[in-house]
């Protein structure tokens, strides 16, 4: 059973319904099982073999949707790639998967022409445009879908991988994530019930299909015979107006976005009337923005979800009911929602024993969703579990009626607009720089995007270095939306526990007290 049985399901169920849309190009299913067979043929006749590694680079669109179908039905195993990242960020999940292949969209070129030169046999296709624009051997998607023969579905094994997600480290280097077909599928199963897929269904992709809480939607819908739309990044006026001109009913969107969508005085209620429903999850939502959300779009259905890349990702879930009883008062606001069916939640200490109801410890999560482990990295997958427990690295706590509240999050991990942001890697980097003694990244409170990235910096006597000198130097290594966006100096060491490790709770409690103080 693979990701792939969705599309051949929907082709047989609901043929000439409709599968794509974009503009004036659409496709029906039986017609989009077609292409998916020739571009997976395509990937066969340059050497795709089972369990090769397939690489994404790409805003969102039809041809990345396709993809997450054609590396399945040829064998292999997806690797989307985050758009943000720099050059060395790519080089290295490049390296460290060992993708053969790198599909890659026109937006990209110019990266994937470098990639292309730092990585020997690195098979480069178009997703769009020209292919000789990115080099001279590069292939086409195009091509491949009007002219390669059609392979058979490899019907991968549901235990087999499906793709390597790659997630910050706090360690500082990225680790890439194993989930099976099995555990994408059943992610989506304990999700259906609830949220009313199926051919009426007219699904916008706005959140990054490079993340796996997209996947909810690509295999979701995909099974249910729904019908997709695309836009290549979160743009308020075209989303908009695509909601409205294509009677959108359902979307995914993180908070950053619901509050960008709130805060914009463009914002109409009423060309949201036909949005029906709205999942969102990737971080906390603040109290404020889900209650104007609520008040200005009172008939829209709100579904919270909450997990991790490591959990396919939806270990909780919060329903529309309970949306409006935790508005009415019957619920205590900030709740995760209960856990998903065929997934255990508890709260564990230390040792990996469970707490007693309402005790603050450690939320670990057991059940087919849960990840393989981590790709190369066999020592670390094991420390990641109490037998077959996964630990979150959260802290939270469960009421007796099991609804989990998500008290603090990973270890020094800064949630920006959604995207999470590991401390260490951006420590690593700055110490690279050969003014910095010791430093301390840490997340900033931020109105627009929840938090912003805060370094704390010792620099080496007698050295004077500017913002705009470490900026440079970390854009060079790090994605932009990692980089620090405040720095603060300091002459004195930075306050260090018994083991000598810096503390970066009190760090974190003199920002708190500065941002008290700039508001009073």
């Amino acid at each position: 059973m693979s990701v792939t049985l969705g599309l051949r399901r929907s082709a047989r169920v609901n043929r000439n319904g409709m599968a794509i849309s974009r503009g004036a190009y659409s496709l029906t299913w039986v017609a989009l099982r077609d292409r998916v067979a020739r571009l997976a043929g395509g990937l066969s006749g340059i050497g795709v073999r089972p369990g090769d590694r397939v690489a994404i680079l790409g805003f969102n669109s039809v041809p990345y949707f396709e993809a997450m179908f054609a590396v399945p039905w040829a064998g292999g195993v997806m690797v989307p790639l985050n758009t943000r990242l720099a050059k060395a960020e790519l080089v290295y999940q490049l390296h460290d998967s060992g993708a053969m292949v790198l599909l890659v969209d026109q937006a990209h070129f110019a990266v994937a022409r470098q990639l292309a030169a730092d990585i020997r046999g690195l098979a480069i296709v178009s997703l769009d445009g020209d292919a000789s624009a990115v080099t001279s051997g590069s292939l086409s998607w195009s091509a491949w879908a009007e002219w390669s023969s059609p392979r058979e579905d490899a019907e991968c094994d549901r235990d087999s991988t499906a793709g390597i997600f790659y997630t910050g480290g706090t360690t500082g280097r990225a680790k890439g994530v194993m989930l099976s077909h099995a555990n994408v599928l059943h992610n989506v199963a304990n999700l259906m019930p609830h949220l009313r897929f199926g051919p009426a269904t007219r699904c916008l992709h706005v959140a990054p299909m490079f993340h796996i809480a997209d996947s909810l939607a690509i295999y979701g819908v995909t099974v249910s015979a729904g019908q997709h739309f695309f836009i290549p990044k979160f743009d308020i006026p075209q989303f908009l107006e695509i909601v409205e001109a294509e009677r959108i009913n359902f979307t995914t969107l993180v908070p950053t976005m619901i509050k960008m969508l709130l805060d914009d005085p463009t914002f109409d209620p009423r060309k949201l009337a036909g949005l029906t429903d709205l999942f969102y999850g990737g971080s906390a939502m603040p109290e404020p923005v889900l209650q104007r959300a609520m008040f200005k779009l009172p008939a829209l259905r709100l579904h919270q979800g909450y997990g991790l890349t490591e959990t396919s990702p939806t270990a909780t879930y919060l329903s529309p009911e309970q949306h409006r009883m935790a508005a009415q008062g019957v619920l205590r606001s900030g709740s995760a929602g209960q856990q998903v069916y065929g997934v255990d939640v508890a709260i564990m200490d230390e040792t990996g024993a469970s707490l007693p109801t309402s005790s603050v410890g450690e939320i670990c999560i057991k059940g087919p969703t849960v990840m393989q482990g981590y790709w190369c990295l066999p020592e670390m997958s094991t420390q990641a579990f109490h037998g077959a427990w996964f630990r979150t690295g959260d802290i939270g706590s469960m009421d007796e009626d099991g609804f989990l509240y998500v008290i603090d999050r990973a270890k020094d991990m800064i949630i920006s607009g959604g995207e999470n942001i590991y401390s260490g890697e951006v420590e690593n980097v700055l110490l690279e720089h050969a003014s910095v003694l010791e430093c301390a990244v840490i997340g900033r409170p931020d109105e627009r995007w929840g938090e912003k990235v805060h370094a704390v910096i010792r620099l080496r006597p007698g050295v004077i270095v500017s913002e705009e000198e470490l900026t440079e130097h970390c854009r060079g290594l790090l994605a932009g939306y990692k980089c620090p966006r405040s720095f603060e100096f300091r002459e004195k060491p930075l306050p260090l526990s018994g083991a000598g490790k810096i503390l970066k709770s009190v760090l974190k409690q003199e920002i708190a007290t500065q941002v008290r103080g700039a508001e009073t």
